[in-house]
């Protein structure tokens, strides 16, 4: 298929190295050296020269991860040069893109051919590579998160080796040292970058379809009590509470026939980008400066974002501008616990002396496949939590990190969290085969980083 983004003929290309930043602002990288490749033979020529040079090499994306994940004081690369849609075959149900292409960029390329991923985040920002790469999920009670939706991957190994994997070839070609079939496909659709640099992504896609999407507030007792007939009852079911106050506002998308109603323009504006960014904003920068008003800006905040009602584009209705930079702990919890440690959570605000301006989070999943997903094997429900960007974290999300352990929570990769490799080896059943496979595969670590050495081990 044609290159729709006119990159991949160059050649690689170095920048001059400074700092990396996320976008929330709390990390920052200090590589030796940035190269923008083009191609898989580019990326596979970048690590060999890092590898003659003894350096780590690293693949960043947007840098909507809040862990140090991508992270190098080798060689960063950048993969704005790796955008191209490759292939689309609706026959088949599959999309190929690069590594590096934006998620709304795909977004719109599937809708323009009357297709659609089946299920995603609320943010479009991300690169495809880092969003499965970190394991990004959104809400559904039938369809996983992103890497659940993967039928394949194009991978650079850390001897320079490009292959393929999927569902069909697990193993890439990939043999264990003792002959067997590696289940490449199976570890690295959420791999870290740990067992290699991808650089496509195949998901599923299915017809392009339209969500109704209801938003309602509801009270914290109403949306306990109903919490396994609403995530039951619906396809893709979400909340958000206001902490210091009894607010809820809950969101239920399910497919329709139509026809679309997009918001009005103006209810979009006053809604989506005043509201819940603008004025958000605001009030943050006032919590910041004068916490002690912050349970009757909640309060109020609660109850300014009214019931509407509105039928469009999934993927305009599952995600949403978020411009008010944020610090971000998620967990997923077994979903049995989650009325429990909902409560539990909320006991701790009448116990601490927080004052907490961002809603809590909570969606749910499927059980999934995937070796290192968080929903791996298990019904699955997310709480996540939040700070403005400049605001102090570390007791609200340390206290918060214990009940989320206590039920053996699975700690999002890319959000913050203490977690190491010991217990995160008891999290994942699979987790012992991955490091084996990484073992194999990347010896020297020309991959490695100190986020990698935290969560995987040595």
């Amino acid at each position: 298929m044609r290159d729709l983004h006119n990159g991949s003929m160059r050649s690689g290309t170095d920048r001059v190295a400074a700092p990396w930043r996320n976008w929330a602002g709390n990390v920052t990288a200090h590589p030796r050296r940035i190269a923008s490749p083009g191609s898989a033979e580019e990326v596979a020529a970048e690590i060999a020269r890092a590898a003659a040079d003894g350096r780590t090499v690293r693949m960043t994306g947007t840098g909507h991860s809040f862990t140090p994940v991508a992270v190098t004081d080798g060689v960063l690369l950048r993969p704005d040069r790796l955008t191209a849609l490759r292939d689309v075959d609706p026959a088949a149900g599959t999309v190929t893109v690069e590594a590096g292409c934006p998620l709304r960029v795909l977004n719109t390329e599937l809708l323009a051919r009357g297709l659609s991923l089946a299920n995603m985040g609320d943010i479009q920002v991300q690169t495809v590579a880092g969003a499965t790469q970190t394991g990004t999920h959104g809400t559904g009670r039938d369809v996983g998160g992103m890497a659940a939706q993967v039928a394949g991957l194009q991978l650079v190994l850390a001897d320079g080796q490009i292959v393929t994997c999927s569902a069909d070839s697990p193993s890439g070609g990939i043999s264990l040292p003792d002959g067997s079939p590696a289940d490449l496909f199976g570890a690295a659709r959420v791999g870290l970058g740990a067992l290699g640099i991808a650089t496509a992504v195949t998901f599923r896609v299915v017809t392009a379809f339209l969500l109704q999407a209801r938003e309602e507030p509801m009270s914290w007792s109403q949306v306990i009590s109903r919490l396994d007939e609403l995530t039951a009852e619906n396809e893709h079911f979400e909340f958000y509470w206001f902490p210091h106050s009894e607010g809820c506002l809950t969101k239920r998308n399910n497919r329709t026939d139509g026809p679309a109603r997009p918001l009005p323009r103006w209810r979009y504006l006053l809604d989506d980008e005043f509201l819940s960014n603008s004025l958000f904003r605001a009030t943050c920068e006032l919590g910041r400066a004068m916490p002690g008003l912050i349970p009757a800006v909640n309060t109020v905040a609660a109850r300014a974002l009214g019931s509407r009602t509105y039928t469009d584009a999934a993927y305009r209705v599952f995600t949403s501008p978020r411009r008010v930079r944020f610090k971000e702990q998620e967990y997923a919890i077994p979903r049995a616990a989650l009325s429990d440690v909902l409560g539990e959570v909320r006991s701790l605000f009448q116990r601490r002396d927080w004052r907490i301006s961002f809603p809590i989070e909570v969606r749910v999943t499927p059980p999934d496949d995937v070796w290192l997903s968080t929903a791996y094997g298990r019904d699955t429900a997310y709480i996540a939590i939040h700070v403005f960007h400049s605001a102090p974290h570390e007791q609200y999300f340390t206290d918060v990190e214990a009940v989320m352990t206590s039920v053996g929570g699975r700690p999002h990769w890319g959000k913050m969290h203490t977690r190491d490799a010991d217990y995160l080896a008891a999290s994942y059943p699979r987790m012992a085969d991955f490091i084996a496979l990484r073992d194999y595969l990347d010896p020297d670590r020309r991959f490695g980083n100190d986020y990698l050495r935290q969560v995987l081990g040595s």
